[in-house]
C-alpha cells in the first residue's frame, strides 16, 4: 500500500477536543464497525479516554454476520467491556444500549438519587472513526433528524450537544482516525468499509484485497453473487478473483481486457450495501 497523508488537521483537533470535552460527561459510546470491529477501533482512544466510564457499540448491524457479532459480544464481555450490538435504521439493540449505560453508571445514578438529582441526564460523548454511523445513532435516539447523515466519512465536522428520548444528552464529535497504520490490513479493511475517502487509497487494491478476504471469509456469499465455483477460484489469489468477477459480469473495455475501475466500484458498492450478503471480515480469534 503506498504512504499516504491521511491526518488532516481537523483530526488532530479532535482529539484535543475529546480531552477537553472529557470533564464535562458521564460516560463515552465508543462506536466500532461490526463488520471489522478490529480495525474500526482507534487504539488511541483508550488512553485518550484517561479511564472514563464507556460502552462499547458495534454498529450497523444488519450489515454484519450474525454469528460473527455474538462472537465479538462474547470477546467483549469475556474481557470485562460492556457491549453492546445496534442497527441504527431499524432500532434494533437501542433499548439495550439504554439499559447499558444506566447499569455502567448504577453507582453514579444511585449517587444522584440520594442528593434529590434522579431527574439529571446523562451526559455522554459519542467517538469514532469517521462513517461509522454516530450520526445515525444520534438521529435513532433523538427520534427525528439532529445530526447530518451521509455515506461518506467526515461529514461531523465540530462538536455538537443533542438531546435525545432517553434521558440522555449526547456529545458527538468528529470522527477521529489515528496518525499511521502499523498493519497495512487494518488500513485495507477500513478503506473496505468506507471510513477512508476512496480517492486516498487505490481503489483497485482495495477491492482486490476485499476479493481475498471474502472469498476466506464468506466464500458460499461471494461465489453465490458473482455465479462462480470453487474449482475456478480455488488457489487464487486476490488480483486473479477480482479479474475474474470482472470478467464474468461483464465489466470490459474495449478489446476485451477488464475494466478495474468499473470492478472495483461494483465491488465496494455491493459490499457495502450488504448486497453480497451480511459480512463480517474480522472475528476475535483471527485478529486478537
Amino acid at each position: 500500500m503506498k504512504n499516504i497523508q491521511w491526518f488532516p488537521g481537523h483530526m488532530a483537533k479532535t482529539r484535543r477536543m475529546m480531552k477537553e470535552c472529557l470533564p464535562e460527561v458521564d460516560i463515552v459510546l465508543e462506536l466500532l464497525d461490526a463488520r471489522i470491529p478490529y480495525s474500526s477501533k482507534n487504539p488511541e482512544i483508550d488512553t485518550l479516554l484517561s479511564g472514563k466510564p464507556s460502552v462499547t457499540v458495534l454498529t450497523k448491524a444488519s450489515l454484519a454476520n450474525p454469528d460473527a457479532s455474538k462472537r465479538w459480544i462474547e470477546y467483549y464481555k469475556g474481557i470485562g467491556r460492556s457491549a453492546v450490538l445496534v442497527d441504527s435504521a431499524d432500532g434494533f439493540g437501542i433499548k439495550e444500549l439504554s439499559a447499558t449505560i444506566k447499569a455502567v453508571l448504577s453507582e453514579k445514578l444511585a449517587r444522584w438519587a440520594e442528593r434529590g438529582m434522579s431527574s439529571r441526564r446523562i451526559k455522554a460523548m459519542i467517538v469514532g472513526i469517521p462513517n461509522v454511523g454516530k450520526s445515525s445513532l444520534i438521529n435513532r435516539l433523538c427520534g427525528n433528524k439532529r445530526a447530518a447523515v451521509e455515506d461518506r466519512p467526515g461529514v461531523t465536522v465540530n462538536k455538537q450537544w443533542v438531546t435525545t428520548d432517553i434521558g440522555l444528552n449526547l456529545l458527538d464529535m468528529p470522527g477521529v482516525l489515528w496518525p499511521s497504520f502499523e498493519d497495512e490490513r487494518v488500513g485495507l479493511m477500513l478503506a473496505a468499509t468506507g471510513a477512508i475517502r476512496d480517492k486516498i487509497l487505490d481503489t483497485d487494491e482495495v477491492a482486490m484485497a476485499l476479493c481475498a478476504t471474502l472469498y476466506e471469509r464468506e466464500r458460499d456469499a461471494f461465489l453465490s453473487r458473482y455465479k462462480l465455483s470453487e474449482d475456478e477460484c480455488d488457489g487464487l489469489d486476490g488480483y486473479d478473483l477480482f479479474m475474474l468477477v470482472g470478467r464474468r459480469r461483464g465489466l470490459l473495455r474495449s478489446g476485451g481486457e477488464v475494466d478495474e475501475a468499473r470492478t472495483s466500484a461494483m465491488l465496494l458498492d455491493e459490499f457495502r450495501g450488504a448486497k453480497i450478503g451480511k459480512i463480517t471480515l474480522e472475528v476475535p480469534s483471527e485478529v486478537i
